[in-house]
């Protein structure tokens, strides 16, 4: 009964799935292993944004550019403070809000945009604390420039003067005269009153989408494994059942009927 287990096509459809198996699990172990690397990173970015601020400031320029080692850091920056906008659509604490930022004009010549905090409610530059005169120094989270879009940035446009959808250098350049830098700091205390904005962790090391779509891919290679078995037993049944009831003379005769000769018309036909 089990002869044609040894048959080129059965040794064809078990030399595929001896292959496929080890190769779908091997591709799910590799999927669920970058996913619990994600997870991993994105713990350790979490740690280094609240080690980083008990550190020691450190000037803006020697941490330029921002890179996941840099975002984070405590840096300090002089200036005078500019051109104010704000941010809309940006939650904290589970409520909508906005972000006031400012622009800080620094001796370089560049101006640093500084998140000076978080007001609830729809953007009214009436409600929006003046910022402070003079020259000042400020000290904060260093931030690398967002992208629209991007980890919940809005990237819808049409906003009235005087607001801005990203914090990002490519935006901001079209909205003042001078150089900006391709960073941002959020303040570590909130200026008039307003509420902090806390320092997130860098891009790449969230639980974002692609995080997710790793675990979606891990689950799929290890559903294609069983549904390999699944087809391989199905045949192997249907193989079983076809021999069975060829040994009891049940098969199937051939179909012969596209070998049958024609059938000639009757004289009395014509």
């Amino acid at each position: 009964m089990y002869r044609f287990l040894l048959t080129p096509r059965w040794w064809g459809i078990n030399v595929f799935v001896l292959l496929s198996i080890p190769f779908c699990i091997f591709m799910g172990s590799w999927q669920l292993g970058r996913f619990e690397a994600r997870v991993d990173d994105h713990r350790d970015a979490e740690a280094r944004v609240v080690s980083d601020k008990r550190e020691e400031a450190r000037p803006l320029d020697g941490l330029l550019p921002v890179t996941k080692a840099t975002s984070g850091k405590q840096t300090t920056a002089t200036g005078r403070y500019d051109t104010q906008l704000l941010v809309p659509d940006r939650e904290l604490d589970d409520k909508d809000g906005y972000y006031v930022l400012t622009l800080l004009r620094t001796d370089t010549g560049r101006a640093l945009p500084v998140v000076r905090g978080w007001l609830p409610g729809t953007p009214d530059p009436a409600e929006v604390p003046a910022p402070p005169a003079g020259e000042v120094t400020v000290t904060g989270a260093l931030q690398a420039s967002e992208t629209p879009g991007n980890n919940g940035v809005s990237a819808r446009g049409g906003l009235p003067e005087g607001q801005t959808a990203a914090i990002s250098s490519a935006s901001l350049v079209n909205l003042v005269e001078y150089d900006v830098y391709d960073a941002w700091v959020t303040l570590n205390r909130g200026d008039s009153g307003m509420k902090a904005v806390p320092a997130t962790a860098p891009g790449g090391t969230g639980l974002d989408l692609k995080a997710f779509q790793n675990l979606g891919y891990t689950a799929e290679w290890f559903a294609f494994v069983g549904f390999v078995i699944f087809m391989w037993f199905r045949l192997l049944r249907r193989e079983l059942e076809f021999a069975r009831d060829a040994e009891l003379g049940l098969a199937p005769e051939p179909d012969t009927a596209g070998e049958r000769e024609p059938e000639r018309s009757s004289p009395s036909a014509v």
